[in-house]
């Protein structure tokens, strides 16, 4: 997939949402600013080879590991741990570009639709999937681990 930019360092969203969907994001996000912030119980993580992770997203990176897709970063944004500002805003994952991640990220756009927001970032050659709707950070976990399995298997049986 070829992304082309105005500004070739500036980060493009490549998702394609609706003008209403923006607009519900932006009044989501200033009521989540507006609320307080409780804590619902510690941040939980486990390891993945060397690397610690949020729980939430095991599935997701494990599976993504396995097909020798690699990941940068990632968080599940499920506790106050996570970030103390924004901890429950958005779940993520950060993946370096390739040919096989430029079909996850189509596939997963595609299976995905509305409930994903990808970024791409022409400096670092990356993509960032994040969680669209905001305070819907485990959902969005089990749907890309979910995503993450079923490309497995079509790039296995395709």
């Amino acid at each position: 997939m070829s992304v082309i930019s105005p500004k070739p360092e500036e980060e493009q969203v490549i998702s394609t949402h609706s003008v209403e969907r923006w607009h519900r994001r932006r009044s989501e996000l200033a009521g989540w600013l507006q609320r307080p912030k409780r804590r619902l119980r510690a941040k939980q993580v486990v390891w993945l080879g060397d690397i610690e992770v949020d729980v939430e997203m095991f599935d997701a990176l494990a599976c993504l590991k396995r097909m020798n897709i690699p990941t940068e970063f990632s968080c599940a944004g499920v506790s106050p741990l996570d970030e103390p500002e924004d901890h429950s805003l958005y779940a993520y994952i950060t993946m370096p570009a390739s040919e096989k991640t430029d079909r996850f990220v189509q596939f997963a756009m595609e299976r995905m639709k509305h409930r994903l927001l990808v970024t791409y970032e022409p400096s670092g050659n990356r993509y960032d999937l994040s969680s669209y709707f905001i305070g819907h950070n485990r959902s969005y976990c089990l749907l890309l681990g979910a995503c993450a399995e079923a490309f497995a298997r079509l790039e296995h049986h395709g």
